[in-house]
């Protein structure tokens, strides 16, 4: 099958999908709540196990994605007219945004995710520290917490890092040691391969260039 079909047949499959799991859903438009809910569970299966990037899967889950921050944003406007999202609420939206493809995306999951956290839902802390980092990512600024990895063409590295930060300030926010992330870099670098680096975003091939590698 060349290229072509395998685009064609993949958005069929798509389109199936979309309209599987609209279906699935149901009465659940009717409670954004569900709606939150259940977007957030796709979302963690579908990237459980993300394809390459270089490949019609990968684009047609990033579409995927595009669809359910649509409609979180269309649930956190609900919910905003009955009374207010609960942090949980926020939680799964900000999970959502932070899949994203551009810094506001990225500000917008930190700061859903920190307004959680703030009212008592753990799970917020580790999401507002890695939003936040993606967000200073994307504008090609050292990340402050230490949770981004990005490939260079020879291995993973953990992205720029603000040296000021403490592993006390880490340990706030639900996010390990910088010596564990060092280390879990070092972990991908021997067990994922590496992406082409000609399809990199624009901040990445900044950086690798900074950093004296070829994009």
């Amino acid at each position: 099958m060349d290229e072509q079909n395998q685009d064609e047949s993949m958005a069929k499959k798509t389109a199936l999908e979309h309209a599987m799991n609209q279906a699935e859903r149901g009465a659940s438009d009717l409670d954004p709540s569900r709606t939150l809910a259940t977007l957030h569970a796709e979302d963690e299966r579908e990237h459980a196990a993300v394809p390459p990037v270089d490949t019609p899967d990968y684009r047609a889950l990033r579409e995927r994605d595009r669809a359910r921050r649509t409609q979180a944003e269309s649930a956190l406007t609900l919910l905003q007219e009955r009374g207010g999202a609960s942090a949980e609420d926020l939680f799964h939206a900000a999970w959502l945004f932070n899949h994203g493809d551009h810094p506001d995306e990225a500000r917008r999951a930190h700061d859903l995710a920190r307004e959680a956290a703030e009212r008592g839902f753990r799970p917020a802390r580790w999401l507002a520290a890695a939003a936040y980092d993606r967000w200073c990512m994307y504008q090609g600024r050292p990340q402050k917490y230490g949770t981004q990895f990005v490939p260079d063409g020879e291995c993973h590295r953990l992205w720029d890092t603000d040296p000021t930060t403490t592993d006390a300030e880490r340990a706030a926010w639900d996010v390990p040691p910088l010596a564990a992330q060092l280390f879990r870099a070092e972990e991908m670098t021997r067990t994922e391969p590496q992406p082409p680096m000609t399809d990199a975003p624009a901040w990445l091939k900044a950086a690798l260039s900074r950093w004296g590698k070829s994009g």
